[in-house]
This record gives structure tokens, C-alpha cells and sequence, in this order.
């Protein structure tokens, strides 16, 4: 470590500083006697993510393990475990009663919002809490909010993985002597906050207690399943162990009292500066003295971060070169390799700005970031042309599809903003769609609502009462659109139709009913008013349920006919002829009871594909199976993590039947993974698959 080019942040001063708890200046008397003796050694060095400029950074030398080894004591046996992205841990000062306190009414199964001022030190406490709880043999899952989070990105930071239903979220990530921790609450968008409060009473009704941790006022309203602690500043005798050793004790408390034993007030402070007469007076001491302080190369990054929607890595900086002076003025506030301001300097340096300012600002910022590419550009762009006054709605809607491939949640937020700022129809139909693409339903209403009748609204609306699983309307509501759409349009509202009733079923062989109305659908398709590359694809689409069908019934050579027809349309596409190929092997098998010799070659075609082809080969041959051999099980466990798409109808219906085939494969976990089948199909508007799942989640219980 002492000869590397980077070194972590943890081993510069501004990240020991904070690890003890301490001002910065409160570390010279110490470090430097320590150097004197031989315990540790400085020199400059790059900090990872910290930026191009070096800083000093501090090694242990061997005569300071062996000190180190002698005074250490004997530590408890870890025993928890923790998930998600979990703070480093800090050393708290005047903090015990409180920590101890919310420690046992947390263990005792009483779920706690944590409140107070920004700045004041809740996520540390809580980061002590859940040091504590692990320590104790329990579990904790944590997950830290922004402005895009909503309950998929929370279930994930708990649990490693994207879940879409509340209920599910919370019967895998619950359990006795599990903490659950949501920090940062105040960040959340009201377009989220409904559903992460839904989350959180769900989960305070568990067998998991829930700490929730929130500036105030929260963004929830009052969660009567919850107690609130409000968390205050420190009593002097505390809040002065935060300030250098070597000054004088009347001054120090002098300091701590007007700073009100808040915290990051006092970490911010330098020896010789003013303070305020007012011990209420906190805001106004940042406003006139930590932010005068600052150089002209500080105050711009300190902008250019504050305008941010998001925390961002240095890297992404457009001007970085104030950097290391606003962490080493304890300013930043980290997340691994990514920073932003702490709130409360954020909140009091935006409250400067004239609107025109900040407007210039956000231009200037929207501007530089449409210089970059991606999804995350995209939507850092799309923040700042809405604040400038700039939104440009063809913008919006050629842009929001790569931003919601990316972070659907996080194009919602976009979306909403739009609206908000121009209520055009585009934007409410891209808004609509959005919200059913992720199943929110009410939200998705609200959004129809304000569109024009017609049969496009319409048509939003089946796809409404299908999701609620009122077939009935959805079917009425369609066949009046489709008596107003022009004839190209109704013959591909009507192919996806054909193809959603023909997926809305759990694995198994299709039933005669179905069929035959599949087949009377198909056949009355017309297809001859659509263009040449529509009428193609339309066609394909068509002679595929017309292969599933003859395949599931028996009818080779219609099979045949089918697969011809199919095969000259996709041309030499070999994963697509290989589907084709297994389905056709595997239904003229005897069911259940696969040769040697067939399950060799179905396992080499499925470890040569990928992707969505390979999703679907390993699909079909699960379902030819009665039981289902360990490299079949592993096979499918590798796709469990392959990213479908929201927006993409044929991938909704994909993703549902991947978790109804977890469910199957995975036993322990049947009933949470076919609850998320269940929330998956109705997304995916599979009412049919959705009840049929839930009779047999029925008959397990």
C-alpha cells in the first residue's frame, strides 16, 4: 500500500477525519506525534475517486501494528450479516443513550422513523445501529434513496435483485432478527413516495422491524405504523470531543453552544472563525462563513454538484478542481466513489440563487452534459433543461425510451416533471404508457384521464381492466377501438392481441378452447392495407401461434407448413431456426421421458445461445419435462439475472414465466417467487396466467 499510485479514500485525512467523528485540525496534534514515535508514515499520494490532485495519506508501520495489536480488544464474533450499500462507519459521539434506546425498541419489534435537521447525524446513527444489530446475530438490509428510487430500487439494494411487487419485496427481504433501514427518505420524488410508503407499512406489519430515516418534514405524512424519534444536536459536554483537543475548553463550549450541538456545523468550523450570536442560527453560519471561505475553484464545484439531481462520481465533474478543497473542508458528503454535497450546505447554497441564476445554471449544465452519451446523460440533461426553463417535448419523447431501458423509475420522475411543467398530450401518453409498462395502475389511470377520447385512450384503458383482471371490459373496450381505427392500425392491434391471448397461459399444452379461438382470431386478420415490412412481420407473428398450435395439437403437417413459412421470413437467423427446431424435437417425444441422445443435443443448443433465445430454449425444455436434470436447474439459474425489458410486451411476458419457473425449480422459495409471477403476469395484462397461478399458490398453502 505505500508504493501504490491510489490508495482509498479511508487513509487520507478527510476520511479518518471522519471515521473518528473529528474535526480535520483535530487530527495534527495526534499524527504528528504518532510520526514521531514511528507509528505511521505520510505522503502524498492519488485518493481513488477523489479526483487528478494528490493528497497526504497516512500508513501504519510495523512498530504501529505491533502497538496496535498489543492495546486491541477483544472484539465480539460478528455474527449478522449485512446487505446493500451500507455507509462507512464513523465513530459517534454523545450518541449511546439514544443508540441503546432505539437499539431496543428496534429488536423489540417496534418499527422507528428516525427524524431531525439535515446535518444533524441520523444516517450515522443509524449506520451505528445497524453495527450494533450485526453484532448482536441479526441481519441487516439497508438501501439509501435518491430522487429516481422507488420500491423496485429499494427491494433491489435489500435483496440483490429487481422485484416488482411490494408484497414480495417484503416477504423475502422480512424475517425474525432482520432490521430493514431506509435512509435518505426525504429524497424520494412524490411520484415514488406513495408506493415506498406502502412498502414501509407493509414491512412494519412483518416480522421485521423498520428504521426509517428522514429529514424533516417527511415526505410520507404521518406513517401510524411507526414511532418517531426526532433526533436533536448534541449537549455541549458531547459536542466539544468533535472539536480539537488542544482548545481551550471555555471556547470550545462556547463554540458548541452556538452551533447548537449540531454536528456537521461543528465539523465544518475553523478555530478563529465568527459565529453566530443565535444558536438557531446554523444556516446563517454556513451561508456566512463556511461559504466565504470557499475559493473561486471551490464555489464552482460546489455549484456544479449542487445543481446535480444525482451524486456524482469526480470523473463526471466538468470542473473538478475544487475538489479537494471541499473534502478537506468537510464539505462532501461520500457514498464509495461518489459525492455530494451534504444537504444542508446543498439546501443553503440553492437558497442563494436568484432564479435567473440558477436558471443560467441549469442551462449552462444541460449544455455541457448533451456533449455526453448514455442513458445516465440523458436523464441528468433532461433535469437540468426543465429547470432552465428549457424543456423541449420532441426532446423528451425521443429521449425518454433509452432513459427508462436504463432506469424505468428514473424516467418516470422525468415524465412527471414534464407534465407538470407542460401538459401535452405526447408527454401524457408517454406517461400513461410508462406507468402500465410497470404496472401502476392507478397512476396510469390518472394519466388517461386527462387524454382525448378516442381509440388510442381506449385501448389504454383495456389494458387498465386487464391488469385489475376485468376481462370483460377490457374485451368490450377494445372491440370499440377497434371499430374506430383505420384498417393498418387494427390489423396490428389485433396481432398483438392474437399473441398476448396465446401467451396468457402457464406452461403446458394449450387447451382445444383456446386454440380454436386463436385460430378463428388469426384467420381473420387482414393484413393486405399494411405496408410491405408490417405485413411481413405481421405474418411472422401469425404463423408462429399457428406453429405453437399445431405443435401442442399434434397437427404435423400444418407444423410443417408453418415452420416453412416462418423460416423464409426470418431468413438465416440460427438461434431463431434452433428454438423452431427444439420445440418441433421435444413435442414429438414422449412427454416427460427424453432420450440420452435428444437431452445431449437440447443441452449443446442451449449452452450455444444467449440472451432471450437462450431464456426461451431452456423454457420450452423445462416444460417438456417431469423432472428436470441439475445442468437444466444451473442452466436456468444463469439467466436469472439476464435484464428484460419493461417496455417491451413479448419480455413482460418472458419475465413472468422465468419467476413461475424459479418457483418450480426453486421449492424453499415457491410462494414469494410465484407471488412475483403473479404481479409479473398481471403487468404483462396475462389475467388468465395470473388466476391460474393464484389457484395453484391456493393449493400450496
Amino acid at each position: 500500500m505505500k508504493q501504490t499510485w491510489d490508495v482509498p479514500r479511508e487513509l487520507s485525512l478527510p476520511g479518518l477525519a471522519e471515521s473518528l467523528g473529528v474535526v480535520r485540525s483535530a487530527l495534527h496534534i495526534p499524527l504528528t506525534s504518532m510520526e514521531e514515535d514511528g507509528l505511521i508514515t505520510t505522503r502524498k499520494a492519488h485518493v481513488i475517486g477523489g479526483g487528478s490532485r494528490r493528497r497526504t495519506v497516512v500508513h501504519i508501520t510495523d512498530a504501529g501494528r505491533q502497538v496496535l495489536s498489543e492495546n486491541e480488544p477483544e472484539s465480539a464474533t460478528r455474527r449478522g450479516r449485512s446487505y446493500g450499500p451500507l455507509p462507512d462507519k464513523s465513530t459517534l459521539h454523545g450518541r449511546v443513550e439514544i443508540s441503546e434506546n432505539l437499539v431496543d425498541m428496534l429488536t423489540g419489534g417496534t418499527s422507528v422513523l428516525l427524524s431531525g435537521l439535515p446535518g444533524v447525524g441520523k444516517s450515522s446513527l443509524a449506520r451505528d445501529i445497524a453495527e450494533i444489530v450485526v453484532n448482536s446475530g441479526w441481519a441487516v438490509r439497508w438501501a439509501s434513496c435518491s430522487i429516481d428510487s422507488d420500491t423496485s430500487t429499494i427491494g433491489e439494494m435489500w435483496l440483490g435483485e429487481n422485484l416488482s411487487d411490494s408484497s414480495t419485496i417484503i416477504s423475502s427481504a422480512a424475517g425474525q432478527r432482520t432490521l430493514l433501514v431506509i435512509d435518505e427518505a426525504q429524497e424520494l420524488h412524490h411520484r415514488h413516495s406513495d408506493g415506498v410508503a406502502d412498502l414501509i407499512n407493509q414491512a412494519a406489519s412483518s416480522d421485521s422491524p423498520i428504521l426509517v430515516v428522514v429529514r424533516s418534514p417527511s415526505p410520507f405524512g404521518p406513517l401510524q405504523t411507526l414511532s418517531e424519534v426526532v433526533l436533536d444536536g448534541l449537549e455541549s459536554k458531547h459536542a466539544i470531543e468533535i472539536l480539537p483537543s488542544d482548545l481551550d475548553e471555555k471556547e470550545a463550549v462556547s463554540v458548541a453552544e452556538k452551533l447548537a450541538g449540531h454536528p456537521l456545523a461543528l465539523h465544518l468550523w475553523s478555530p478563529g472563525e465568527t459565529l453566530p450570536e443565535r444558536v438557531e442560527a446554523v444556516q446563517d453560519f454556513v451561508e456566512s462563513t463556511v461559504m466565504r471561505r470557499l475559493s473561486e475553484d471551490g464555489m464552482t464545484t460546489l455549484d456544479e454538484l449542487c445543481i446535480s439531481p444525482t451524486p456524482l462520481a469526480i470523473e463526471e465533474l466538468f470542473d473538478e478542481s475544487g475538489t479537494l478543497e471541499l473534502d478537506e473542508a468537510a464539505i462532501l458528503r461520500w457514498m464509495g466513489t461518489i459525492a455530494e454535497p451534504h444537504h444542508l450546505i446543498r439546501n443553503v447554497r440553492r437558497g442563494t440563487w436568484s432564479s435567473d441564476q440558477a436558471k443560467s445554471m441549469h442551462s449552462k449544465a444541460a449544455s455541457l452534459w448533451s456533449t455526453r452519451d448514455g442513458a445516465r446523460a440523458r436523464r441528468i440533461q433532461s433535469h437540468h433543461m426543465m429547470n432552465a426553463g428549457e424543456m423541449d417535448t420532441d426532446w423528451i419523447s425521443e429521449n425518454i425510451g433509452s432513459i427508462a431501458d436504463e432506469d424505468s423509475a428514473a424516467a418516470a420522475v422525468v415524465l412527471e416533471q414534464a407534465v407538470e411543467i407542460s401538459d401535452s398530450e405526447p408527454l401524457r401518453e408517454a406517461a400513461a404508457d410508462l406507468a402500465l409498462d410497470r404496472g401502476e395502475v392507478s397512476i396510469a389511470e390518472n394519466h388517461i384521464s386527462e387524454l382525448s377520447p378516442g381509440p388510442s385512450s381506449k385501448m389504454r384503458l383495456a389494458r387498465v381492466a386487464r391488469m385489475r383482471g376485468d376481462s370483460e371490459a377490457a374485451m368490450e373496450l377494445e372491440s370499440s377501438a377497434l371499430s374506430e381505427m383505420q384498417p393498418e392500425e387494427r390489423a396490428k392491434t389485433t396481432i398483438s392481441a392474437l399473441v398476448r391471448l396465446h401467451d396468457d397461459r402457464l406452461p403446458g399444452r394449450i387447451q382445444q378452447s383456446l386454440a380454436t379461438q386463436l385460430i378463428s382470431l388469426a384467420d381473420s386478420i387482414d393484413l393486405s392495407g399494411l405496408a410491405e415490412p408490417y405485413r411481413a412481420a405481421g405474418n411472422l407473428s401469425i404463423e408462429l401461434v399457428r406453429h405453437s398450435i399445431a405443435l401442442d395439437s399434434g397437427n404435423l403437417s400444418e407444423a410443417a407448413r408453418a415452420r416453412t413459412s416462418i423460416e423464409i421470413s426470418i431468413g438465416e437467423d440460427p438461434s431463431a431456426v434452433s428454438l423452431l427446431d427444439l420445440r418441433s424435437s421435444l413435442s414429438s417425444l414422449t412427454e416427460g421421458n427424453i432420450p440420452l441422445e435428444a437431452m445431449n443435443a437440447i443441452r449443446k443448443a442451449i449452452e450455444s445461445s444467449e440472451g432471450i433465445y437462450r431464456i426461451r430454449l431452456i423454457h420450452a425444455t423445462l416444460e417438456s419435462m417431469d423432472k428436470h436434470p441439475d445442468w437444466l436447474v444451473e442452466a436456468h439459474s444463469s439467466i436469472v439475472g439476464f435484464r428484460l425489458r419493461d417496455d417491451s410486451p413479448m419480455q413482460r411476458r418472458l419475465n413472468a414465466q422465468r419467476w413461475y419457473w424459479r418457483g418450480v425449480l426453486e421449492p424453499n422459495y415457491r410462494l414469494s417467487h410465484w407471488n412475483e409471477a403473479v404481479s409479473r403476469f398481471r403487468m404483462a395484462e396475462c389475467s388468465s396466467a395470473a388466476n391460474q397461478l393464484i389457484s395453484m399458490i391456493a393449493r400450496e398453502i
